[in-house]
């Protein structure tokens, strides 16, 4: 599989997550490359700070599409992303899937509309409100960070940088994820924006 060139301070953080259960509590730092693996496909491929492919996102030749499976390297579906409804009203449904003895079991678990100042707002299924929130959702601009309820910055993303300070392309991205919320809903939105601004 591909793998990419560590960052010297991203190589001594913790080993590659190759499953989504054993690293959704620790800070991390990934690398987000919007682009698949696939020749000619959509998508985009998630790296562990040791450079090693940890999550991916093939959407094959439907770019934007109504549907989207967001797999761990071995393949496993981790997130359905579904678009529903049209205009003011459109939002992404995410559900978390669980695999036991072959089954696969789709539970909901948290939706994603647009907000104002072009933001998006997250709610979690059954939940009572918006519990997070995408600061520059909706522009093009490859900078962007997710807060939690109380305003405070659980989550951001920025275009990677070279050790040697060299600034990569818009499409090669650095997202740095706190210790107080689970890594995999953070990465299912950096997927819905990726959606919604039909770069995936």
């Amino acid at each position: 599989m591909a793998k990419i060139q560590p960052l010297p301070a991203a190589a001594s953080q913790s080993t590659s997550s190759n499953s989504s259960s054993d690293d959704q509590q620790g800070g991390q730092a990934y690398t987000v490359w919007m682009k698949s693996l696939v020749f000619n496909g959509n998508g985009c491929t998630v790296y562990s700070p040791d450079g090693g492919v940890a999550f991916r996102v093939d959407n094959y030749g439907c770019k934007g599409g109504r549907e989207v499976f967001f797999m761990d390297r071995a393949g496993n579906t981790l997130i359905w992303i579904r678009r529903k409804g049209f205009g003011m009203f459109r939002r992404w449904e995410v559900s978390r899937c669980t695999h036991d003895g072959g089954e696969e079991e789709a539970t909901p678990w948290f939706s994603v509309r647009r907000a104002e100042k072009g933001g998006a707002a997250v709610k979690m299924h059954g939940g009572a409100g918006t519990c997070y929130r995408v600061d520059g959702c909706c522009g093009r601009k490859s900078e962007y960070r997710v807060r939690g309820v109380d305003g405070a910055v659980v989550a951001e993303v920025a275009r990677k940088r070279t050790s040697a300070g060299l600034v990569l392309g818009e499409d090669v991205l650095w997202l740095t994820v706190g210790t107080e919320v689970d890594h995999l809903l953070v990465l299912g939105l950096v997927v819905v924006r990726g959606l919604m601004n039909r770069s995936l």
